[in-house]
């Protein structure tokens, strides 16, 4: 039942020749790496307009101005992204570049603010989408949270059963949102162009608050910052170059010129509109709380049909946004995991050629997040950007450095003619300081606001990393050969067996442990179920004389011995231990070697129903046992197993290893 819902959700395994298949192109790319872009159009300009509402109408002055300047840093980050992409075809992501042109430590602090600020774009996308569903159907603004946490699990999952397929699955409304909102910006711009920049509203926004605050640079600084949100997720392409199929560059720079190219004309018509219709933020946690882009297409169209269609695309592109983290985080786990900074699991292709252990740990860290901050999207906007910001920074600087690299090498098979190479260079280098400018006011615009979390975070992380790396060199030194094996002739292994009593599994295990060495001992623990318990001793004693120790002689074997412990309080692993400890002193050259029979539970109610006493002996003895021990175990079935029951048709035919092969 297990294995066929597990197939139901995710699909049937795929083999490594199936990996083309499920490769990105440019159609698929746009929902797949731009959803979080595209997206931040709604949560971005909002952010901005939140911090300009003590200003009142006149703050609807000052959000064309910021939007723009925001859109003139997005043009220079498309730029130095076109010549990344181009210089790593193969990952051109902030870890790699960082790493590779200002060093490691570069390269894990942009690994680690690119982690988190995926996991806060997961949580960021998805509050707003809820927040947009809330806007229309404000009954379900008490489930906030539950509709957060159920959006995330089929976005997980989705992405559990391959990239080109969620892509796929997301295609559909992102299309959807980008032609009805291509109808409300062109409808919108057309109405106010006819009426001398002042239109009509079909619905009227709410009104205006009035101003409560004198305009500062310190206020617009803050609304800089906030709206600068709406610049994450430009960063997905060339973090995930190895997701598009050949040629991967003009698949990836088709992809970022959609994505930035639309964009910029959502942010410029929402900015435009908005001051032309007087629309502006409202408190999300107050009851008939609107999103800026509700009150604008009720503004330009009415509440009617269409009304409900863009919302409803706003809503899955914003709830949707989250997919290209998924795209993108367990990828840049990969990479990070297979230089030992993360646990090496997450560098492990799953079962439909995904790294499932990052889609996991991704959806668990978006979940927890969601639950602290209760699913409000105002709350989580301070903590946005600084890690992306960040990562564009270092990206930019070690372009802008390997460029410069590649002048003095004079590599022309790599930067071409030499004014070309500078050209790159100063776009890089212009790049990083626009944006190390933008996190030096996102980061004090939003410190008390809540980005001081983020800025605690990141150095955790790093110490976290590091210390992953620090534990695998010092396995790797502790499992170093020398170049040629060393083999010896030892005595063979004395054997124990733990027993409960005279049955098949201690028969099984007594006929091969008699195969692999003459000195076998089997253990019997006696008081494990409380006094008196002698009459077993007892009997165990009589039938092991007479049934086991002269069989083996009659075989011509060395008998088996029994040893009773007694255990007056009860325990299992203990005594047992204690006894090996004492084994260990009487045969101080040999290898002990505990072989554990053990019961094979094949029904999950069988695991409820046994001590698994077996198990917690193995977890002891692997835990204190030694260099010198040896752990077996010996299973029995109850009813015989077939190996060919593992594999089903469907993944024979995709290529699993068949007998004969």
């Amino acid at each position: 039942m297990g294995v066929s819902l597990l197939r139901l959700l995710v699909g049937r395994p795929l083999a490594n020749r199936e990996s083309a298949q499920a490769k990105l192109g440019a159609l698929a790319g746009l929902p797949a790496m731009g959803l979080d872009g595209l997206a931040s159009s709604a949560y971005g300009p909002e952010a901005a307009l939140t911090i300009l509402m003590p200003l009142g109408a006149a703050g609807l002055a000052y959000i064309e101005p910021i939007l723009l300047t925001i859109t003139a840093v997005l043009a220079v980050l498309y730029v130095s992204y076109r010549q990344t992409i181009r210089a790593y075809p193969i990952n051109g992501g902030s870890y790699t570049v960082s790493k590779e042109n200002l060093g490691i430590n570069a390269g894990v602090l942009a690994a680690t603010s690119l982690m988190i600020d995926y996991v806060l774009n997961v949580a960021v996308g998805i509050s707003a989408g809820v927040a947009a569903l809330v806007s229309a159907f404000p009954p379900l603004q008490p489930y906030t949270l539950w509709l957060c946490l159920g959006v995330l699990a089929v976005i997980a999952v989705a992405n559990l059963r391959g990239t080109r397929e969620a892509g796929v699955i997301f295609a559909v409304p992102t299309y959807l949102f980008l032609a009805s909102f291509a109808v409300v910006l062109g409808l919108g711009a057309a109405r106010t162009i006819l009426a001398g920049g002042h239109p009509q509203p079909v619905v009227a926004p709410p009104a205006l608050s009035g101003t409560t605050e004198a305009v500062s640079l310190w206020l617009l600084l803050r609304a800089f910052a906030s709206g600068c949100t709406a610049m994450t997720g430009v960063e997905a392409v060339s973090n995930g170059v190895r997701a598009f199929r050949e040629p991967t560059v003009k698949h990836a720079h088709r992809t970022l010129t959609a994505i930035v190219a639309i964009l910029a004309v959502l942010l410029i018509g929402i900015a435009h509109l908005a001051a032309a219709y007087h629309i502006g933020a409202m408190d999300q946690t107050e009851p008939g709380y609107q999103s800026v882009l509700s009150q604008l297409v009720g503004a330009v169209l009415g509440r009617n049909a269409f009304y409900y269609v863009a919302i409803c695309s706003l809503l899955a592109v914003l709830i949707l946004s989250a997919n290209t983290s998924f795209v993108d985080f367990p990828r840049l786990c990969s990479l990070v995991a297979r230089d030992d900074f993360l646990p090496r699991s997450f560098a492990t292709v799953g079962r439909r050629l995904v790294y499932s252990v990052g889609v996991l740990y991704l959806t668990a860290a978006a979940g927890l997040l969601l639950a602290v901050f209760r699913g409000v999207t105002d709350r989580l906007i301070p903590l946005f950007a600084i890690g992306a910001f960040l990562a564009f920074t270092l990206s930019q600087a070690g372009m802008a450095m390997h460029w410069r690299r590649a002048l003095r090498r004079k590599d022309k098979a790599e930067s071409g003619r030499p004014a070309a190479t500078r050209a790159r260079l100063l776009i890089n280098a212009a790049g990083a300081v626009i944006t190390g400018m933008s996190l030096l006011v996102i980061l004090v615009a939003k410190f008390m606001e809540g980005a001081w979390i983020t800025v605690l975070v990141i150095p955790c992380s790093i110490l976290l990393l590091r210390s992953i790396r620090r534990y695998y060199l010092w396995v790797d030194r502790r499992l170093v050969v020398p170049d040629r094996i060393r083999l010896r002739r030892d005595e063979p292994p004395v054997v124990l067996i733990p027993t409960h009593g005279r049955d098949r599994l201690t028969d099984k295990a007594l006929g091969f442990a008699l195969l692999l060495s003459p000195d076998v001992i089997a253990v019997h623990l006696t008081e494990l179920a409380g006094p008196d318990v002698d009459e077993h001793e007892q009997l165990l004693r009589q039938r092991w004389t007479f049934e086991v120790q002269k069989s083996a002689k009659a075989a011509g074997l060395r008998p088996p011995k029994l040893a009773f412990i007694h255990s007056p309080y009860r325990k299992f692993t203990e005594p047992l231990l204690k006894f090996l400890a004492g084994i260990e002193q009487d045969y101080p050259s040999r290898t002990i070697a505990v072989l554990i029979p053990e019961l094979v539970m094949q029904r999950w109610w069988q695991h409820l129903l046994h001590s698994h006493r077996a198990w917690r002996l193995r977890m002891a003895l692997l835990r204190y046992g030694g260099s010198r021990l040896v752990v077996m175990t010996m299973p029995l079935y109850l009813e015989e197993p077939s190996i060919e029951a593992a594999f089903t048709e469907k993944e024979d035919k995709a290529g699993a290893p068949t007998a004969g092969r």
